[in-house]
């Protein structure tokens, strides 16, 4: 059989002999053997080559036996307390004491039963020599039974992994006794890959599912520094270590809060290991910004001759794209995502009036229609012209969540570090400006929230009203001033 190849009616199959010494761990086949679905010798060669890259890993895992994967004290000791609490549970049963439900079901015992048959004679061993010695003799049945099934996870265990000697010592140990055992963290990476892809199944979107994963794993690891127990001391103690402000601790306790919540509905071992207890992550105290010190906290706007200055320097510094986005942003009000996700299709015209369909934004409000402010039309045609990827702003953004405004932000934040601007004002500060000058225009508020896309918190105009007309809409926008000192040319430009 060269080259592991067999022409059989025509077409060609990829076989390997296994090597005796594995041949159980393959179900006792002699020899492996796929078909390549082609009669083509040369294409035969290459499709054989994963095939067999494949079957040799598995003959060296069956060989050698599975690395230890990282944590596995904690699934191995959960099962064993699982074990522990249904020998219980049988015994309370015997005496006539009433059992908590099982985790571990019966049908679950006796397939494990049939899938190991040494562990059945070591069984009929035990039953036979108790069988006639009434209630003592069935707990020392049950006691027996649980050796046996230990013992038999113990041999199954160390012949599926490669352990170092220390590791068997281990093992043994906690076979023995695996409430000696103190989990580094109960927030394990094994539970970590549950919880997110229960979240992931629930269309959460991937960003904040990353980011609350990274608190977690942040908390896991004070957890496995500090070797504290997962509790309310201990959460304090966490976030009086990590010095950061009450906005962001608070994201911290809702990432926290979020997977306890999780844990305590669909981890069954979590539940009993945590049951009754409260959950740590609720009733914390975080310092809060009063008087003077919240209002210097506040980012503030910029003035109509700082918007001026900005654009001009994006203009002067060959940020065209920037300069772009600086003047969507005066005269919409819109948030720089938003304004960063806009195609050329999103620019619509309703009631014979050009206007920006936006509809991707971080709220339910923030869907909307915002009409063209009369003094960027040319700028959007500009736009709409010289687009080669369908998007009005042009960007390099890399970003895995498909963020187009990352760059510019990074960008802007460049551009008005050197123009003097400090960490008070970003380019949402531009949002800022754009509704201040509405209000001194005399918009009423309700069509300012429309036309920056939030909500008003009145059910009356939440729920029931369907809105201003583009009229008004185009009416308001427009009452938007001019920047100071800027040539009309430039825009259109």
């Amino acid at each position: 059989m060269a080259n592991n190849l067999e022409l059989q009616g025509g077409t060609y199959h990829v076989r390997l002999a296994v090597p005796v010494d594995v041949q159980k761990a393959f179900g006792g086949r002699r020899v492996l053997s796929q078909t390549l679905m082609t009669g083509v010798h040369q294409e035969a060669l290459d499709r054989r080559l994963p095939i067999l890259a494949a079957w040799k890993a598995q003959i060296k895992i069956a060989r050698e036996g599975k690395p230890l994967p990282e944590g596995w004290q904690d699934n191995l000791v959960s099962g064993l307390l699982e074990l522990d609490s249904l020998k219980r549970n049988r015994k309370l049963d015997i005496i006539g004491e009433p059992t908590a439900p099982l985790a571990v079901s019966e049908s679950e015992v006796e397939a494990f039963k049939a899938e190991n048959p040494g562990f059945v004679a070591l069984l009929e061993r035990v039953i036979d020599h108790e069988w006639d010695n009434g209630v003592e003799g069935e707990l020392r049945i049950q006691e027996g039974l649980h050796r046996a099934f230990k013992k038999t996870i113990q041999n199954e265990f160390a012949s599926m992994h490669r352990l170092s000697s220390d590791e068997h010592k281990e093992l043994a140990g906690l076979i023995n006794n695996p409430k000696s055992y103190t989990p580094k963290s109960p927030i394990t990476k094994a539970r970590l890959a549950t919880f997110r892809t229960f979240r992931e199944n629930r269309n959460i979107a991937a960003k904040t599912i990353d980011q609350q994963q990274s608190k977690l794993e942040k908390l896991s690891a004070y957890l496995t520094q500090t070797g504290k127990p997962l509790d309310f001391d201990a959460i304090s103690s966490w976030l009086d270590s990590i010095n950061l402000a009450s906005k962001t601790l608070t994201q911290y306790l809702l990432a926290g809060n979020v997977f306890w919540k999780w844990a305590m509905k669909h981890d069954a071992r979590w539940r009993i290991d945590y049951k009754d207890r409260a959950n740590p992550f609720e009733e914390h105290d975080l310092p809060k910004v009063r008087g003077r010190d919240k209002v210097d906290a506040q980012r503030k706007d910029f003035t109509l001759d700082d918007l001026t200055k900005l654009h001009a320097a994006a203009v002067s510094e060959g940020l065209q794209a920037l300069a772009d986005l600086i003047l969507l942003g005066t005269f919409t009000g819109a948030r720089i995502e938003e304004l960063c996700q806009l195609k050329k299709d999103n620019v619509i015209t309703m009631d014979n009036v050009l206007s920006f369909d936006i509809t991707d934004s971080k709220t339910k409000a923030g869907i909307r229609v915002v009409p063209v402010h009369p003094g960027i039309i040319d700028l959007v045609k500009r736009l709409i012209n010289d687009s080669t990827d369908e998007y009005l702003i042009v960007t390099k953004s890399r970003s895995k969540y498909g963020i187009r405004s990352d760059p510019m932000v990074k960008a802007f934040g460049r551009l008005k570090t050197a123009q003097g601007f400090g960490s008070d004002r970003v380019f949402h500060s531009i949002r800022k400006t754009v509704i201040t000058q509405l209000v001194r225009a005399n918009v009423q508020g309700t069509l300012i929230a429309e036309l920056v896309g939030h909500e008003t918190g009145l059910v009356t105009f939440d729920v029931y009203s369907q809105g201003a007309t583009i009229a008004q809409k185009l009416d308001a926008i427009s009452k938007l001033p001019p920047l100071s000192k800027l040539e009309s040319a430039r825009i259109g430009t």
